[in-house]
């Protein structure tokens, strides 16, 4: 690598004593049993994600096993990355203010600044670089599960611009990627909206209780009326489209006139697979388990750097994971026209079933109440291994509406849906150039406006 300032490398700083680099705790220091509700939070390696922490439901300890790993508590402007597993190949994230006095996983690895000529951020962007990641990806060991490690780490090749330079390339990068976050919140938004009214309509079936309470007041009247009475939030054809009373069948009282089935009435799941290899010129847009957990955006790669065989990804599909259903991910692909796209095999590729819709099915198996059971139903060990067998997901029990129901809620989701495509592809856009801006910017082929010292 060549730049505007120094070219050199992590073990290089660590020796001048700028920087450390550190593992986290031995597992024979955090054992299953450290772990509570409440507590300090400990950042595990599926929390790393591209250049940010996903925090969402990290593990926590107490405060006196917390005292006991001090040595690896957080500071502001750390830099982890995750040292084994698929985050291996390439992710790092630092740490922000809000993370302050977290512990470091055990399957992280620490760099921690201690030169005020080095500024964090710029590092962050430098190390989340397209560039940066290819080079931890071809340096980690282990064909089956790769592994980075503090040796590894210390022969990065690193490009350190002066100070001015660093920061102003940290500032351009930065405001890119500020509305990358905010639009991934944004999305995280409408997607919550749709799940609620999901389990509103289809897992606690509030329409359907707010019309059996008007109707048990007056009995006389029409549905037309009840639904009005009821529900007047609800245009009435919706309204009307829910009875007004339940049936007890085997999953419980449910509405009259719905079904009980399973997932396999409202999906199939679509095996067809591909080889990207023997397409070393095609481009690929790649759905996998480390690009969902980075903000839902898939990779672009070549044919030729996708070695395993892959799921073709159909437009009407929805991606739901069989890895670690602990961590929900269901993935409603934006599906380009000059690119197919494939997925990892960690996930399910489920296809709508005659008129059941796509936004139904991803509700469906969004819900909190289908990975309250989905979880339960994993094979292998307690690590972080644990997968759903396709044939046990097809089996699970499902209520089953009428078809003007389902049609109903695939309408009132619609717009909400269309804007989460149109930020997720605003998204992929911003993201494409804060990539392409930060070698130009190290390159010194754009002006960083920084006068030269």
């Amino acid at each position: 690598m060549t730049g505007i300032g120094k070219s050199l490398t992590l073990g290089a700083l660590v020796e001048e004593g700028k920087m450390i680099i550190q593992t986290g705790p031995f597992g024979s220091q955090l054992h299953k049993h450290d772990y509570c509700s409440s507590g300090v939070p400990v950042v595990p390696t599926e929390a790393i994600g591209h250049r940010r922490l996903r925090t969402g439901g990290v593990p926590q300890i107490g405060p006196k096993k917390a005292d006991e790993l001090a040595r690896h508590r957080l500071k502001s402007g750390d830099i982890l990355f995750a040292r084994r597993g698929v985050q291996a190949t390439g992710y790092s994230a630092i740490v922000e203010p809000q993370h302050q006095g977290w512990i470091c996983g055990t399957g992280a690895i620490l760099l921690r600044i201690l030169d005020d000529d080095i500024d964090p951020i710029y590092l962050s962007f430098h190390l989340a670089s397209i560039e940066s990641i290819a080079w931890l990806k071809q340096h980690a060991v282990g064909a089956v599960m790769p592994n980075l490690n503090e040796g590894i780490l210390r022969q990065f090749p690193l490009e350190l611009p002066p100070l001015k330079v660093q920061r102003r390339i940290a500032d351009i990068l930065g405001s890119l990627d500020d509305k990358i976050e905010l639009n991934r919140r944004m999305n995280e938004t409408l997607e919550a909206m749709v799940r609620r009214l999901f389990r509103s309509w289809f897992v606690d079936f509030d329409p359907v209780h707010a019309k059996a309470a008007v109707r048990r007041e007056h009995p006389k009247w029409d549905n037309v009326r009840v639904s009005r009475e009821a529900l007047p939030s609800l245009v009435p054809a919706i309204a009307e489209a829910f009875p007004d009373e339940f049936e007890d069948l085997e999953l419980g009282p449910i509405p009259k006139g719905w079904r009980v089935g399973a997932v396999d009435d409202l999906a199939a799941l679509d095996k067809t697979s591909v080889k990207p290899a023997e397409f070393p010129t095609e481009e690929f847009d790649h759905y996998s388990i480390p690009a969902y957990d980075e903000g839902q955006q898939p990779a672009r790669d070549l044919g030729d750097s996708i070695k395993s065989n892959k799921f073709l990804v159909s437009e009407d599909c929805v991606l739901l994971t069989k890895l670690n259903p602990r961590i929900p991910r269901v993935w409603l692909p934006n599906i380009s026209a000059c690119r197919r796209s494939i997925c990892s095999t960690e996930f399910l590729v489920l296809r709508p079933k005659d008129s059941v819709s796509q936004p139904f099915l991803f509700a469906h198996v969004s819900s909190s109440a289908f990975f309250g059971v989905y979880a339960t139903m994993v094979t292998g060990t307690s690590g972080s291994h644990q997968r759903i067998r396709p044939d046990a997901l097809l089996a699970m029990p499902a209520v089953l509406p009428p078809q003007s129901v389902v049609d109903a809620f695939t309408k009132t989701v619609a717009d909400v849906l269309e804007m989460r495509a149109s930020l997720r592809t605003e998204t992929q856009q911003l993201a494409s150039t804060r990539d392409r801006l930060l070698p130009r910017l190290l390159s010194g082929e754009l002006n960083t406006g920084v006068a030269k010292e």
